[in-house]
């Protein structure tokens, strides 16, 4: 029998329902107005919506109890990271909304490094799954 880890299944349909709602909600800053609008479209076609895409299949694979789904969200997971993270502290400094997209990029970085660390732990490679 396998051993329960906390958090697991939760966080797989978080990451799911979170992927699949950031699609329309990138599209959604993308067509804010001037401030920043390029590098909107760059992180949005660069790194936005293809770590959300990633996300959705790795979110998916780790509800099927896919081995690889584990390394596909910690992929997943980088990308955010890496693309959000500079976007949060550029857009807090230039535009000084900590509490519109700036504030919930940077609220979307630290929850990404939480979920980083925590599909880091080793229990879940120890574990067999199909």
């Amino acid at each position: 029998m396998r051993e329960r880890i906390l958090g697991y299944w939760t966080l797989a349909w978080f990451g799911l329902l979170g992927n699949i709602v950031a699609l329309p909600v990138i599209a959604l800053i993308l067509s804010y107005g001037p401030p920043l609008k390029v590098a909107n479209m760059v992180l949005a076609i660069s790194l936005g919506w293809p770590s959300a895409i990633v996300g959705i299949i790795a979110s998916s694979a780790l509800l099927a109890e896919k081995r690889w789904g584990i390394t596909l969200t910690m992929v997943s997971l980088s990308m955010v990271i890496f693309g959000i993270a500079p976007y949060s502290i550029t857009r807090l400094v230039i535009v000084r909304d900590l509490f519109g997209t700036g504030g919930l990029s940077l609220l979307i970085t630290l929850l990404s490094v939480i979920d980083l660390i925590y599909w880091c732990n080793p229990k879940h490679r120890r574990n067999i799954r199909l």
